[in-house]
């Protein structure tokens, strides 16, 4: 008896460790959410020109290698050849904007995002351009939609849009890549995983086996089709899949838009390529990397890099990070582009 009780103490115990650990997760969740929609206009845009960047970066070299006098004539002629590129670039106004995307799941850098894209729309000129450098695996799918959507905004304004990817732009990545004018890629980017799925676990069988209930109420055929505490079907499941694969088509239909070279079918598998692979596909137009793109147009444009930075106190930040790794370990009852 006395064994018996104990261990039903411990299965309480660790019942209860679940449950209170799920449910703190979601209130967190939930003010997390509440918490980004009342920041998205708590924030400062700062402009960084990356042509003194690299003429900084060019000084420091001359200044430690060459003489002093050798480097002294030279920093006078390039002194010189700046005040004539200056006075040449007032006459052109030509201007690249450099933006710098790091996904996550949840693509916590939207907001940022769609703050300097409504700066560019309401300042970029006829000869600016735009180059937004992504780094991102993919996530959920309104959230990397709604990304993909800041970068539309660019192009239906008729503002020329090349994206780097140095890295990643896989899944919900790729989605926002493909909206470009232009898509370069370094030689090992990782790049496509144009895929759908949805993932989560389930405790049914452990509630079962303790004697736990669990009920679910809802209203409308498929207003649950997979749970984590109930018994899920073979129904629930074939309308999850069929969902998936509705997201999946909008998905390849997307991409058909602004990338109508590309056989779609032939790469939408969920798998993913490197640079020059990518490049033959039809994935990505230049194998180049963003420092080699930044570098050809600093000689006839003014760089300069956006960067939003959001006013957010430690404890949003903490709770923003819980609620990705949190949505990562639940799994999502909606598709998700990874």
């Amino acid at each position: 008896m006395t064994e018996a009780l104990i261990d039903y103490a411990l299965f309480a115990a660790k019942s209860f460790t679940v449950i209170a650990f799920i449910g703190l997760i979601m209130l967190l969740l939930v003010r997390a959410r509440r918490q980004t929609g009342a920041n998205d206009d708590l924030g400062h845009l700062e402009v960084i020109s990356l042509n003194d960047r690299y003429a900084d970066l060019s000084d420091t070299i001359k200044a430690a290698t060459l003489p002093p006098k050798v480097y002294k004539r030279a920093a006078k002629a390039e002194h010189k050849a700046e005040k004539q590129r200056l006075k040449a670039e007032k006459e052109t106004s030509k201007r690249l904007f450099v933006i710098d995307f790091h996904g996550d799941i949840m693509a916590s850098e939207v907001g940022g995002l769609r703050q300097m894209v409504s700066a560019l729309l309401i300042e970029a000129g006829a000869n600016d351009e735009v180059l937004v450098r992504i780094d991102n695996a993919g996530g959920a799918v309104h959230e990397h939609g709604l990304a993909a959507s800041q970068l539309l905004r660019l192009r239906a304004k008729n503002i020329p849009l090349t994206v780097a990817v140095d890295k990643v732009a896989a899944s919900g990545g790729y989605l926002m890549a493909c909206v470009a004018n232009r898509i370069i890629a370094a030689p090992f980017a990782v790049i496509g995983s144009i895929g759908v799925l949805a993932e989560l676990p389930n405790f049914h069988r452990l509630l079962e086996r303790n004697g736990i209930d669990f009920e679910l109420h809802t209203a409308g055929e498929h207003k649950r089709t997979l749970t984590l505490f109930g018994a899920n079907t073979d129904e629930g499941r074939a309308k999850l899949r069929e969902q998936l694969e509705e997201t999946h088509q909008l998905f390849k239909s997307f991409i058909r838009d602004y990338r109508s070279q590309l056989n779609v079918d032939e790469v939408a598998t969920g798998e993913y390529w490197h640079g020059e692979h990518a490049l033959a596909l039809g994935l990505v137009d230049e194998i180049k990397t963003s420092d080699d793109f930044l570098l050809d147009a600093r000689g006839d444009a003014e760089l300069f890099k956006l960067r939003y930075k959001m006013r957010k106190r430690p404890l949003d930040r903490l709770l923003g990070a819980m609620r990705s790794k949190a949505l990562s370990w639940l799994g999502t009852g909606v598709g998700r582009l990874g």
